[in-house]
């Protein structure tokens, strides 16, 4: 039996799609989520759906049991200690039901990224391994949809505003990093991995501007400010404080590299090549 945590968010959703893609039936898929009744569709589908709440640690045994495979992927609490929390209360309920391999989505080179968020994986990761549970790392690198999403509306006005200056970013798309997720999770010989996820190549935001541009017809300008006022900006968009301290710090990173570092792991689980920069903006834009 596969589980697959978070499972009514995109990642897990798309996993979930992908086992089925690769003949993997439905009745050897569980889901562990926090409202079953959302997944619904699922369930309709022969998929096991099962109440797993990562703040409610008596649910997650039951929602564990009888998994060769989990998936444990990363909760999105609004702070770091909250979501060691969690994660600590999944790994402990994986370790009492018994799971036989942990598969855990980290972040790129976890052990020495600089982004705040990386304190959250890193400890993570060294909480499975703690267990003594087989286990796979799978280090995903930043998604383009942390800056696709709003492109509809930079068209609108024109511009794309950051504080990641000349930085490079080696994003991908959520559904490749699921794809990946869902070969690791169907095939064998990835016990011990840990595999650093990202795009076939790394990016700025000037180029995000100028790909948009190209493709809408409108003029897009990247405008860098500093980090106090792109968290203003954020801000008074109505991000919630805990999403916008995780983009600026993100941004303020990407300036030294954080997330430049491009490496052959997601193309090779894939078996082709990554999301590109122009199909990522192609997909935002389309409707």
């Amino acid at each position: 039996m596969i589980v697959i945590t978070g499972a009514t968010g995109r990642l897990g959703r798309l996993a979930v799609e992908h086992l089925i893609a690769r003949s993997v039936p439905p009745s050897g898929i569980a889901v562990a989520v926090r409202d079953p009744a959302r997944a619904a569709d699922l369930a309709a589908r022969g998929v096991d759906v099962r109440e797993g709440d990562y703040d409610r640690p008596e649910t997650l045994r039951t929602a564990f049991a009888g998994a060769d495979k989990l998936l444990l992927v990363s909760a999105n609490a609004p702070d770091n200690a909250l979501r060691i929390a969690q994660h600590t209360n999944a790994i402990a309920a994986a370790e009492a039901a018994e799971v036989r391999h942990v598969v855990y989505t980290s972040i790129v080179e976890a052990d020495t990224n600089p982004l705040s968020l990386a304190v959250v994986h890193k400890a993570t990761e060294q909480a499975i391994r703690a267990t003594g549970i087989t286990s796979t790392f799978l280090r995903n690198g930043w998604y383009f949809e942390n800056y696709t999403a709003g492109l509809p509306a930079a068209v609108e006005r024109g511009g794309i505003v950051g504080t990641a200056a000349d930085g490079r970013i080696a994003a991908a798309s959520i559904a490749d990093f699921a794809e990946a997720a869902a070969v690791v999770l169907s095939t064998d010989g990835h016990e011990g991995r840990a595999y650093e996820l990202t795009g076939d190549a790394a990016w700025t935001l000037a180029d995000l501007a100028a790909e948009a541009s190209r493709q809408s017809g409108t003029p897009v300008a990247y405008t860098d400010v500093d980090a106090d006022r792109l968290t203003g900006i954020l801000t008074e968009a109505g991000l919630p404080a805990g999403l916008v301290d995780l983009l600026v710090d993100a941004e303020i990173h990407t300036r030294g590299g954080a997330l430049g570092t491009v490496t052959s792991d997601l193309r090779a689980l894939l078996g082709r090549p990554t999301t590109t920069v122009a199909e990522a903006v192609a997909e935002a834009l389309k409707n």
